[in-house]
């Protein structure tokens, strides 16, 4: 059976036309293996004697590899799919909007909403967000029999597949659905120090997308995390070094482009050294050029120089690099061509950041945006707020002759490869049936647990608390802090706690517990044995804030000033023991994973040797590499 069957006609009779000269096995069968990926879609950009690059930096991207020139039918298929296209049909594959993963019925607004981009406006690609592997996936596989050309889909991944498709809880019953394997936070492996669990993650996360039908996971972050006041990176990056950053993030990258996905380094040029959460304003980073080369740039260039093909811009403001300029990086030339292109070398795919942030999308029209984002280097222009408008820019930009038409074909010839090389133009759907034999299964779910237990990091350990002693007629109290919406933070951390404790009282608390609800906690905590305090508190909420408010604050100070035995675990943000230096116990678990949820909670009682060691300094108190080594509990002295 050919292996052109699901494809639109135009394309399948084109397919089939060069199926002789495909060498990039855009044609080959479904079941061929995938080849070793790198990031090369094009000859460097050639730079002039100022470090700037030339007009465009791109070959003549119509030229065949092989056979009569004059001929498309004998070119290979990307080439041939640009010469037929029109302007507008080429914009529309530089766009990339969002789509919800939900059940989406025929017929439904939301539906039809979808239908329109793939089938009128012609996108190029999709973001999917947060929906069950099976839904997302068919909902891609009805999306990719529509299309005309196959759609190059991508997810943030930042965890694995299950930072977007796990974490639904049925809420009349409580019952957690499941679904994708989602892995403890890049800090998590941090903590590690391990380039072999970093690139296991990689890998798993590109069997899981590629099973559902993303191709490119926006992953890994590849920001320092310099700066403890950061809302929007924190535990997203992998520390504060940059030549670990470096380290686990090439690993990472490999593994990721090994298992036929395209891994996506971001925040380019480097979002760790913010106070400013780009969701809502324009970050600017003061740095100078060689603070940036030794600093922010470093993992990227380690990434790039490991094979990463794709590389995802940042909202924020590098004067340095811009000649003084504090526009975002996303909209500056010298950033992408000059800088990005022209000195790094790199020749993969450049996705802005999302269009509608507020860096962006408050600072400049959104026609303007888009141009800009063009003329600057981008590839893709991730989720504009309206795609049809974005795709009315680019084409009156080029009639207008601001944008040249073979700028455009640049970024679509790469657009083009890169979907022939994760094999769209052989089958652009994935079997549902198989789903189940890769996603979320016990091998995946042990490779999480294995990072989450060996990322557990213990600062503070007063009065040799831990490991705890799991007395079980002990009156223990659990208070949980995490957002209104994350249902699952505490459950399966809590659950270990009362199988130890048959008696213990949980209670969560938010942003807006009140004063006097505290004031009752503390009086069950006078007469409790012990309290345990987790603190769910994450960059991910976006929420413009990574610290606790002061009611909380004020009870876990008077917890230590009455003398009452309690230890303190971060799911999240780790530099929070600045607010409560006199804890009695302090550890890290890094994540509000279940996986992690499930170490912490063994560490607590001494199921493991605890061996983690803080990637990244808590001022004033602790470096990078600190971290108390905790034998198991039994396994004797030493």
């Amino acid at each position: 059976m050919s292996s052109t069957r699901h494809l639109p006609p135009t394309v399948s009779r084109l397919c089939r036309a060069t199926i002789t000269l495909i060498f990039l096995g855009g044609c080959a069968p479904r079941s061929a293996p995938v080849p070793p990926r790198t990031a090369s879609v094009e000859p460097p950009p050639a730079a002039d004697t100022a470090g700037a690059v030339t007009d465009d930096a791109t070959p003549t991207v119509g030229e065949p590899i092989s056979g009569d020139s004059a001929d498309p039918k004998l070119r290979p298929l990307p080439e041939s799919l640009l010469s037929q296209m029109s302007l507008r049909e080429k914009a529309g594959q530089m766009i990339m909007p969002i789509v919800l993963g939900d059940y989406t019925p025929e017929g439904s607004a939301s539906f039809d909403r979808i239908v329109r981009l793939v089938t009128e406006d012609e996108v190029g690609g999709l973001i999917v967000s947060v929906g069950s592997p099976i839904e997302v996936a068919a909902k891609l596989n009805e999306l990719q029999r529509r299309a005309r050309i196959p759609l190059l889909v991508a997810a943030d991944l930042e965890t694995g597949a299950g930072f977007r498709l796990r974490g639904a809880v049925h809420v009349p019953t409580n019952i957690d659905l499941g679904g994708a394997t989602d892995f403890p936070s890049l800090m998590a492996v941090g903590a590690t120090g391990d380039p072999d669990l970093a690139h296991e993650m990689g890998r798993v996360t590109a069997l899981e997308a590629r099973a559902v039908g993303i191709h490119v996971p926006f992953a890994p972050v590849l920001d320092v995390n310099s700066n403890p006041d950061n809302p929007i990176i924190n535990t997203r990056s992998f520390g504060e070094d940059p030549s670990t950053v470096a380290l686990l993030g090439s690993a990472f990258v490999r593994g990721i482009e090994e298992n036929g996905a395209i891994a996506t380094g971001k925040h380019f040029p480097g979002h760790g050294d913010t106070d400013t959460d780009s969701h809502l304003g324009l970050p600017i980073i003061r740095a100078t050029r060689a603070r940036l080369d030794s600093v922010e740039l470093k993992p990227f260039k380690a990434a790039v120089d490991s094979g990463m093909s794709g590389i995802m811009t940042a909202h924020i403001a590098v004067p340095a690099v811009n000649g003084g300029n504090e526009d975002p990086s996303t909209l500056s030339r010298s950033v992408l061509t000059g800088l990005l292109r022209g000195e790094m070398g790199f020749r993969g795919l450049i996705f802005t950041d999302a269009m509608d942030m507020g860096a962006i999308d408050r600072g400049f029209g959104r026609e303007e945006a888009t141009i800009r984002a063009v003329e600057a280097g981008a590839d893709v222009i991730l989720m504009p707020p309206s795609p049809a408008t974005a795709i009315d820019a680019i084409v009156r930009a080029v009639e207008e002759g601001r944008i040249p038409e073979e700028r455009i074909d640049s970024s679509v010839m790469r657009l083009l490869r890169a979907k022939e090389r994760v094999g769209l133009f052989a089958d652009p759907t994935v079997p549902i049936h198989e789903i189940p034999r890769v996603v979320g299964i016990p091998a995946h779910l042990a490779a999480a647990d294995e990072i989450a237990r060996r990322s557990i990091t213990l600062l503070r350990n007063g009065g040799d608390l831990l490991p705890l002693l799991g007395t079980r007629t002990a009156r223990v109290l659990s208070v949980t802090y995490r957002r209104t919406n994350d249902l699952l933070a505490g459950r399966t951390f809590d659950l270990r706690l009362r199988s130890v404790y048959p008696r213990i009282t949980t209670e969560v608390v938010g942003r807006d517990t009140s004063a006097p609800v505290y004031d009752g906690l503390l009086r069950q905590a006078q007469r409790s044995q012990l309290v345990i305090v987790s603190l769910y508190v994450t960059a991910v909420s976006y929420s413009g804030s990574v610290a606790l408010p002061d009611e909380a604050l004020v009870f876990i100070q008077e917890l230590a000033r009455r003398g009452i035995p309690h230890v303190v675990v971060s799911f999240g943000n780790p530099y929070l023991l600045a607010d409560f230096p006199d804890a009695r116990a302090y550890m890290l678990a890094w994540s509000g994973s279940q996986a992690s949820q499930r170490a912490a909670a063994g560490a607590l009682f001494g199921d493991f040797d605890i061996t983690g060691r803080t990637p990244t300094r808590l001022p004033p108190f602790f470096e990078i590499g600190d971290g108390i080594q905790l034998r198991r509990k039994g396994a004797g002295g030493g």
